[in-house]
Order: structure tokens, then sequence, then C-alpha cells
């Protein structure tokens, strides 16, 4: 079985991370998602959130793959989540150049920490390209739309949190 392990922070959860578990989901049996918790950072939503929003946005997209996706936390290193999880594929996203050169320094250390993992790079869907968390969070902040970058349940979990 084919176990492939999928790291982020996923505050909140967007269109571009659901593709990329669609994606996943047709390259392994299994889809290992991992919330990461690092302590120097203050996220928007907890981890228990953020599991509920990626099981929820998984179950509405794709409710036959549903049974086929688990989602955990972490808080060390990625390779060791990864082989926790019985993981052999490492599933990246790449947006662009700048993400390309910051996920190749990654896949390299990654590698010599964890060489029976291997590192699989998935190009943006070009729908999803320009979408960040990041950016998600400041229009929600500011009271603008979410609903075009993220799933319908993490679109009303970012109305109800700005309110």
């Amino acid at each position: 079985m084919t176990i492939a392990f999928y790291p982020g922070s996923f505050d909140p959860p967007t269109l571009g991370h659901l593709d990329m578990m669609l994606r996943g989901l047709r390259l392994a049996d299994r889809l290992v998602v991992g919330i990461g918790i690092h302590p120097g950072k203050t996220p928007w939503f907890t981890a228990a959130e953020r599991e509920e929003m990626l099981r929820g946005a998984i179950a509405d997209a794709a409710p036959g793959s549903a049974a086929r996706v688990d989602v955990t936390t972490f808080d060390g290193l990625v390779t060791a989540a990864a082989a926790d999880a019985g993981a052999t594929l490492l599933l990246r996203g790449l947006r662009d150049a700048t993400d390309f050169d910051y996920e190749m320094q990654m896949a390299g250390m990654n590698g010599a920490m964890a060489p029976s993992i291997d590192t699989v790079f998935l190009p943006a869907s070009p729908a999803v390209r320009a979408i960040t968390a990041t950016l998600v969070r400041q229009i929600a902040k500011m009271g603008g739309p979410t609903h075009h970058f993220v799933p319908g349940n993490v679109a009303e979990r970012l109305h109800t949190k700005t309110l």
C-alpha cells in the first residue's frame, strides 16, 4: 500500500490544499494530511478546527475517497511525521519559481534525513495557483468574500470567525 504524506499549516485550508489532496489520492492508496504545529506561530484556527475543516472539505469534494484520508498533527520534523505515518511519498505543491527553489532545498534535506521517503512535486492547478492561506486570512479579516478561495465549509468558518 502506498501512503503519501501531505504536510502544511492549513490555516485555513484552501481550494489549493484541496486540489493537492485530491490529486494526491490519485498517486497513493492512502493520504495522510499532516497539520504542522509550530510553537513560535499563533494560528488563526486551532489544530482541531483545521482538522475538522480538512475532513469536511474532502468529504464534500470526494465522499467516496474520504475513508482513504487521515488527518493528523505533528510538531517535529516532517520526515519523522511521514515515517510515523508509514509514508513513502512526501507530497508538495508548487505555485511558482519561489516555491520551487525553497521546496528543492527542503527535498534535499529531507532526502538526506529520510532516504526511503521520496518527495513528489505537483504543480498547482491554474485555477488555484494564486491562492495562499495568508491572503485568504487577510481578505477575511477585512470582511471580503472568501468563497472563491476556500471550500464551502471553510468559508462558513471564516465568516463566523470574522463576525
